[in-house]
């Protein structure tokens, strides 16, 4: 499968300021075929370590912090001679082994010819944990779901062929949009979860998709229980439940405590949630209180809403069926739908989590994000209406450069407005070619 992060994986193999590389990202998302398939086909020589499966390889760690004779000794265990440069070695699960994440450092300081990577499930958790982890001795590297773009790839390479084409606005053609559409629609059934994606393009099995989708959201809730340590893990489950039915609230301005228990407070649930955006099963999205540069400064820390990391997860959860999404049938949780699909494909492009902008009662923009000095507001259509009173009285008062509208309409700009169909959302900075 195409995973554009690959690209990332080369430049970091090629690059002088390269040290261990540790791949962040949710389970399930593909991190370990990534690291086996770079492997593969950058290196040609690879030496792969699970520490959930591999005790032996577990006691190495535990006796020595000698990058050297570390690797002297999997190279034993494997039968084969680790070159450096010539070589990947592959950490997986790594946070089953706290002693081979600290001997990354040694990696970086004495051994750096040789190249190290690693990944393991829920390792957001402990990275978030400065004393974890050798701050400033690793690389970090992100890994999502597969976005939109990803799963053309595997499933319509025609259509995805066309979408590499598109350069500017220019390149844009109306006739292929209704086909567009229809692999939008079907991504929202689909999700970007490579297990599920494959399991379309081998078997195209509605059903299938389902009980992989069941599969993974259980995988997950058993994690909050096997690896949230000090954390409730009671309390993650009654937030990671708790994320549909608040974005499904009339006028979702924001998360509620009291949505989850009526005695509910911040303080009780606060971990919870960052468990939960640490491991990269969540994302938190920051209201502002201007829409000013820098963005950051204006960030409400305690005004926020929750997302799942798939829309294909939450389209399960939330029990929609595929003939509503297919016929784009009326049903008021279409609109959080497509703004949970556009966040999952804004999440690899940015290089921070996008914010919201609530600015009086019912007035909202989707999405907010900082480019260089520029503050572009996005607004996230889930059919072809145009009627957006939030977006217009935000323009009127703003007159932001540039103001993004992610519709099922096809392409145009009008004025300050660029509207972009939903299934170019990764093509946003191509086409808004001002920003």
């Amino acid at each position: 499968m195409y995973r554009k992060v690959f690209g990332e994986l080369v430049a970091w193999k090629d690059g002088q300021r390269r040290k261990p590389l540790v791949l962040k990202g949710a389970r399930q998302v593909g991190k370990t075929w990534l690291m086996r398939e770079f492997a593969r086909e950058a290196y040609g020589d690879s030496v792969y370590v699970s520490f959930d499966r591999d005790a032996d390889a577990v006691k190495i760690f535990d006796d020595t912090k000698d990058p050297k004779l570390i690797l002297e000794r999997l190279g034993l265990i494997r039968g084969k001679t680790i070159l450096p440069e010539k070589t990947l070695i592959i950490l997986d699960e790594i946070q089953e082994c706290p002693n081979a994440l600290g001997s990354l450092k040694y990696f970086n300081e004495e051994a750096n010819e040789y190249h190290v990577i690693t990944a393991g499930s829920l390792l957001g958790t402990y990275l978030a944990k400065p004393a974890s982890y050798p701050v400033g001795k690793v690389n970090l590297l992100n890994v999502y779901p597969m976005t939109f773009q990803e799963y053309l790839a595997a499933a319509d390479t025609g259509m995805y062929q066309y979408f590499c084409s598109v350069k500017s606005g220019s390149d844009y053609i109306s006739a292929f949009h209704e086909r567009m559409t229809e692999q939008y629609k079907k991504y929202l059934i689909i999700g970007g979860m490579p297990e599920c994606v494959q399991s379309w393009v081998n078997n195209a099995a509605p059903d299938e998709i389902a009980t992989l989708q069941e599969e993974i959201i259980s995988f997950y809730e058993n994690d909050f229980t096997k690896h949230s340590g000090k954390v409730n893990s009671g309390r993650i489950l009654q937030v990671f439940r708790s994320i549909v039915p608040q974005l499904a609230k009339v006028n979702n301005e924001k998360f509620m405590y009291a949505a989850i228990a009526k005695s509910a407070r911040a303080k009780d649930f606060e971990d919870a949630i960052e468990w939960l955006v640490s491991s990269g099963i969540a994302y938190r999205i920051l209201n502002v209180s201007k829409p000013e540069y820098p963005l950051r400064a204006y960030e409400m820390l305690n005004y926020f809403k929750l997302f799942l990391l798939d829309v294909g997860l939450i389209k399960h959860i939330a029990g929609l069926t595929n003939k509503s999404i297919l016929l784009a049938e009326a049903f008021q949780f279409r609109g959080q739908l497509a703004e949970n699909y556009v966040l999952e494909q804004l999440m690899p492009l940015l290089d921070r989590t996008p914010n919201f902008y609530s600015f009086a009662q019912e007035r909202e923009i989707d999405f907010i994000l900082q480019r260089g000095e520029s503050i572009i507001p996005l607004e996230v259509k889930s059919g072809g209406s145009k009627n957006a009173v939030s977006f217009k009285s935000y323009i009127a008062k703003h007159d932001p450069e540039t103001a993004i509208r992610f519709s099922t309409n096809k392409f145009l700009k009008n004025g300050a407005i660029t509207n972009i169909p939903l299934y170019f959302v990764e093509k946003l900075f191509e086409l808004a070619s001002e920003v």
